[in-house]
């Protein structure tokens, strides 16, 4: 659906060809035409509207047609210009195309050829400024983060960056697609997306998960009284309530075949039929999507619809794990913990340097909202003033000391290796990996190895020892 909310501007010097352009742009729902008859008026609102298409008469008294082609190449080459000129010759269009034309349709044409230049110019030019914003926003990193993104604790380059592509994609009308791990703070995202859109209307948020065909339609979409029993009154759908807003789809990747022909109709027309109703209804909502599923995966093996896929993913946002941001760890404990003391009326304990360097050699396959919760329960057990560190310990490691949730190989531990190393050189490797995941913590190191510190004491004396 081509974006009619912007300024066209249209510059002929014949009256008539004006009144006529604007009767057509506007009854094809384009909301702001400039008519304009000399190229001083045209830079005027040049100056001061943010235009994305001009249209232009080639053939006026006192003008150059060449040379606006020339002017608005140099000084707005980010505005796409369209000849529309009674002269249909070929050198002409040549000409025009070398200056910087970015169609050429000549007067005699049908009106259609001019409204399809003008839609798919509208298209690239808005293509092209959202291109340049995130290319501005991410490189331009100074300038200090909007309000709503507050929620979302990080210092991570990669989540800044997600940060600028949504300020970047916000306003778009095309669906949006946040992908993650379970935890990772996807209902978030969304809640920032609705923000930064602009958008007057309600963030309405729905879970997919468990809602059969019937029940996606009726919630989604509504019914009518007497579409089936019990159906004693109309009832309006969550699509309605999210009129002028964003309707947040959560868990999409478990929505039936028959629920997504239903959703890639919303998508594509904008239309819906509510449960028991003969009439479409229109939907103006921002479309946003999120799972932790891999939906290409599922569209290439049949269970997920490749045309809905395809449309779902106009804008995807990829969310890092949290073992990925291991920065972030510290100002995600301070937060938690703040926010877990005034829950339980406690006073904040302080926060072990050791805390860390234990954090760091776990994966967390909950991510964010598995640190949460351990440092709720940690704040909860906590009756002095710094935080203990037992209850970590029980999540992280087992009952024999190994970590409850190791790094996985993705083969053997030495199947890459073309010559085995010796056990003096594969158990040093061992010991000064451990103390590196560590971050040179001895008591978790030992840990990690599964013995004791006073064990690996010994064995770091030994290793010395032979060295020496």
């Amino acid at each position: 659906m081509t974006d009619k909310a912007v300024t066209i501007l249209v510059l002929d010097d014949d009256v008539g060809v004006l009144k006529r352009a604007e009767r057509l742009l506007r009854f094809e729902g384009y909301e702001d035409v400039a008519l304009c008859e000399r190229e001083e008026e045209a830079r005027a609102v040049l100056s001061a509207k943010d235009c994305v298409v001009m249209v232009l008469d080639l053939v006026m008294p006192g003008v150059d047609g060449y040379e606006v082609l020339e002017t608005m190449r140099r000084e707005r080459p980010e505005v796409p210009v369209i000849v529309a000129t009674a002269v249909d010759d070929l050198d002409v269009v040549v000409r025009c195309m070398k200056s910087g034309a970015f169609d050429y349709v000549p007067k005699s044409a049908e009106t259609t050829r001019l409204l399809a230049s003008i839609e798919h110019a509208v298209v690239i030019s808005r293509l092209q400024r959202d291109n340049r914003a995130l290319r501005d926003t991410i490189l331009g990193r100074e300038e200090p983060l909007p309000e709503h993104f507050a929620p979302i604790v990080t210092r991570d380059r990669r989540m800044l960056a997600i940060f600028r592509y949504i300020e970047a994609i916000a306003r778009s009308e095309k669906p949006i697609l946040i992908t993650g791990e379970s935890g990772t703070g996807k209902e978030l995202f969304a809640s920032a997306v609705h923000a930064a859109s602009g958008r007057k209307g309600a963030l309405v948020c729905v879970n997919i998960a468990g809602l059969d065909d019937t029940m996606f339609s009726d919630t989604l979409f509504g019914h009518r009284r007497g579409a089936f029993t019990g159906a004693d009154s109309d009832r309006p759908g969550l699509i309605e309530k999210a009129a002028g807003g964003t309707l947040f789809l959560d868990e999409i990747g478990d929505l039936s075949q028959q629920s997504q022909v239903k959703l890639l109709r919303l998508i594509e027309q904008r239309l819906y039929y509510p449960l028991g109703a003969d009439l479409t209804r229109a939907s103006d909502a921002l479309i946003v999507t999120a799972t932790n599923r891999d939906l290409e995966k599922a569209a290439s093996l049949g269970s997920f619809r490749q045309d809905l896929f395809y449309r779902l993913e106009t804008h995807h946002i990829r969310l890092p794990p949290l073992r990925d941001r291991p920065e972030d760890l510290p100002l995600l404990v301070e937060r938690f913990a703040e926010r877990a003391a005034e829950k339980f009326g406690k006073r904040k304990p302080s926060i072990p340097r050791e805390l860390y360097d234990l954090l760091g050699t776990h994966d967390f396959p909950g991510n964010v909202r598995e640190l949460e919760s351990m440092v709720h329960d940690a704040v909860g057990r906590a009756d002095g003033r710094v935080l203990p560190l037992d209850s970590f310990r029980a999540r992280i490691f087992r009952d024999d000391g190994r970590p409850a949730r190791p790094r996985q190989p993705s083969a053997g531990y030495f199947s890459s290796l073309a010559i085995l190393p010796t056990l003096k050189e594969a158990n040093e490797e061992l010991l000064r990996e451990a103390l590196d995941r560590a971050g040179g913590n001895q008591g978790v190191a030992a840990g990690l190895l599964g013995i004791s510190r006073t064990a690996l004491n010994r064995r770091l004396k030994s290793a010395d020892s032979e060295d020496d």
